[in-house]
């Protein structure tokens, strides 16, 4: 992408996150970045110091007062070899957020203004240095919580999508110059345009590589975005125990006494890259207290906003009549039925098939951490399909991506039935510019600023 010329303020901004650490970097760019350098830091050695690319030594002091704030590491980076490909200074002081504040406001005092969310990123995009898909990487890079979005977001960071993406484009673009020509050459219209073939080129070229993307794109917001699993049961049958070995720690409070687990917990599991956020309810029956009947109230609120339930059973007292009416809450939810305690009885499937269906339950001692690993295997095949695709392998578009997938697919089948019924070539024209402002949307050639205001919105300060 060609660089844009624009003339902006030179922003600053602490790159690190809040709270004590052992280094703090403060990030700032613009036309001022190395003057405003030079107004607070002393290098320990001015003759070999403010070399492009070059850690510097010395000292960052207020130049009013001639008080010293911080001992600092200090990097200068010309541009346009640089993040945001403007002038770039990193300032690495002590992990002190008052020392990280103070240098930061000497820097403003100076001339700098304090950057918005994402500017430099905003930048880097704006300068042509990466494009909208990678800037979006960036922000889903730093908020991956599993190892599926980190690999999902480094695929996108290293072009994966761009580059589907410019290739559907490039397709498209033949076809608009064969278009355009033959607007241009009425007469000779039949001789250029081969709708026939075009049809094809189209199919294969643009449809079929938009349909892969869009479904990749429904896959994959499964590992973004993440499931909600709910484990029911009635009181004492394992629940709380479940969410430990799940967890491999003790998160919840185990007893033999029904009605322990008063409330909801939730944690955030990591199952093969999907992000699970579980939730350990309260045993629901009848006849509870009243601080019981709240969390029961809860844990019916939980379970109608969960994604799956894992419907666990108490394998040394068999299938109750407590069970039955649990199983009228879950009508139409995806459920795994697990039978718990199989350390202490002679496990039967066949005792538990019509109670689930005639599916085979999972057989877990939660105390012991038996079965879990399998129980794990079933709810990441339930919810992926188990069929092994790996959403870090391949390009996973996001949310705004699928939308404007959608909206290209669906404007390019009106150019496939276009050709079908031999419309004017001006007619082909609008439809088929439809379609690449749609892709234009993706990597930001086409965005609007409104748009791009709220994804950089998103990101956090200093990045």
């Amino acid at each position: 992408m060609s660089k844009i010329e624009i003339s902006e303020p030179t922003i600053a901004a602490i790159a690190t996150p809040p709270g004590p650490g052992g280094i703090g970097v403060i990030r700032i760019s613009g036309d001022l970045a190395l003057s405003i350098l030079k107004q607070v830091f002393t290098p320990k050695n001015p003759e070999k110091s403010f070399v492009s690319h070059h850690l510097s030594y010395g000292v960052i002091t207020d130049p009013d007062t001639g008080q010293m704030v911080d001992e600092v590491l200090a990097v200068y980076m010309a541009a346009p070899a640089t993040y945001t490909r403007e002038d770039v200074v990193e300032i690495h002081c002590h992990g002190s957020f008052l020392i990280l504040q103070q240098v930061l406001a000497l820097l403003i005092a100076k001339g700098a203004l304090l950057a918005g969310p994402g500017e430099f990123t905003k930048r880097a995009f704006l300068n042509g240095r990466i494009d909208l898909t990678r800037a979006e990487a960036v922000m889903e890079l730093l908020d991956a919580t599993t190892t599926a979005k980190l690999d999902m977001a480094r695929n996108q960071l290293s072009g994966g999508l761009y580059d589907k993406i410019m290739a559907i484009r490039q397709a498209l673009i033949v076809c608009r110059g064969i278009i355009e020509v033959a607007i241009d050459f009425p007469d000779e219209d039949a001789e250029i345009l081969d709708p026939d073939r075009m049809a094809r080129d189209i199919l294969n070229d643009v449809v079929i590589p938009l349909d892969h993307l869009i479904q990749a794109a429904k896959r994959g917001q499964v590992f973004r975005e993440g499931v909600s699993v709910v484990i029911l049961g009635r009181p004492n049958v394992g629940k709380s125990s479940l969410l430990n070995g799940l967890l491999r720690k003790d998160r919840a409070i185990v007893t033999s006494v029904p009605g322990t687990t008063r409330d909801t917990i939730e944690e955030v599991l990591d199952i093969k890259g999907l992000p699970v956020r579980i939730v350990d309810t309260a045993g629901i029956r009848d006849h509870a207290g009243e601080v019981e009947e709240i969390g029961i109230n809860r844990a019916k609120a939980k379970l109608e906003q969960a994604d799956v339930v894992l419907f666990l059973i108490d394998g040394s007292g068999g299938i109750t009549s407590e069970d039955w009416q649990l199983q009228k809450l879950i009508v139409g939810k995806p459920v795994l039925f697990v039978v718990n305690k199989i350390d202490i009885i002679k496990y039967e499937p066949a005792d538990f098939a019509e109670f689930c269906a005639g599916s085979a339950p999972f057989a877990i001692s939660a105390k012991q951490h038996l079965g879990i690993e399998k129980l794990e295997d079933g709810l990441y095949s339930l919810v992926t399909g188990g069929d092994g695709w790996d959403p870090g392998h391949g390009v996973v578009p996001n949310v705004r991506h699928l939308q404007a997938l959608a909206k290209a697919l669906v404007a390019v089948h009106r150019v496939q039935d276009g050709l079908g019924l031999a419309l004017s070539a001006d007619l082909l024209a609008v439809d088929l510019q439809e379609v690449l402002d749609g892709l234009g949307d993706i990597v930001g050639e086409t965005t609007t600023e409104d748009v791009l205001d709220v994804i950089f919105e998103q990101f956090c300060l200093g990045k």
